[in-house]
């Protein structure tokens, strides 16, 4: 297979690891997502990988509930440790090595993230899973994606999600809703009503024009595909037109 890209960051949200589940990890569902990644990896692509905490825990929905932000958040970062390890588990049961390093000290369970060892375990052929965002609270994981990517001289930083890309407006609510093709980022982010990560994790990669891929992780082979350059998704970059897809 041709690979377009060779070191990505991955970024994948913790809802990926429900399954069925309203709330939690389902085993089998982290297995998928390990089967999926394990798709790339024996194309030898060095892989980072970033978790979130949504199944579990999230920061500004705890702060919305009464706890403070910053006691919040540090308990976000520990709902993606708790992800990071159910994704450890499932791809070393496939015969993926991994390594979880974690912007938290916590050495009973994972290395602390150090830049150069995190490259040089990729080097070597093993899955680095970086858990616990940034270590700092008021930043979120999708921050933290981009600084990591950034870090570790990735080509891309390809977040994989529940929708199939960008829409001009939400498709749930809007059935004339039209999906981008290509977006520049100074559209991204200027434009209204368009989430795709928050202001700050696209202005990083803007400034230091690290492109974003934006998919659906478990329809067909979108992930090889993605790798592969394929028109899957959304790609955000400057070095596109924004365009909508035919």
């Amino acid at each position: 297979m041709q690979t377009r890209f060779k070191r990505v960051l991955l970024k994948v949200g913790g809802e990926s690891l429900l399954g069925e589940r309203p709330y939690g990890i389902d085993p089998q569902a982290a297995l998928r997502v390990a089967e999926q990644i394990k798709k790339i990896y024996v194309e030898n692509v060095e892989i980072a990988l970033v978790m979130g905490g949504g199944n579990i825990f999230r920061g500004v929905a705890g702060e919305k509930n009464g706890i403070d932000r910053a006691t919040a958040d540090y308990m976000g970062m520990l709902a993606t440790v708790m992800n990071g390890l159910a994704l450890q588990d499932a791809l070393e049961k496939i015969g993926v090595p991994t390594r979880v390093q974690s912007a938290l000290q916590m050495p009973a369970v994972a290395e602390s993230f150090i830049r150069r060892r995190a490259i040089r375990h990729m080097q070597k052929g093993r899955v680095v899973i970086l858990v616990a965002g940034t270590g700092v609270p008021y930043v979120t994981t999708d921050t933290g994606a981009s600084l990591h990517g950034l870090e570790l001289r990735c080509n891309v930083l390809m977040k994989a999600t529940k929708v199939d890309g960008i829409y001009d407006k939400d498709p749930q609510k809007f059935p004339d809703a039209k999906r981008f093709k290509m977006l520049t980022f100074e559209d991204a982010i200027k434009m209204d009503g368009i989430e795709v990560m928050d202001t700050a994790a696209l202005a990083m990669c803007k400034e230091n024009n690290m492109p974003v891929m934006v998919f659906e992780l478990f329809k067909g082979e979108n992930l090889v595909r993605a790798i592969r350059g394929e028109d899957v998704g959304t790609y955000v970059s400057n070095e596109v037109k924004t365009e909508f897809t035919e």
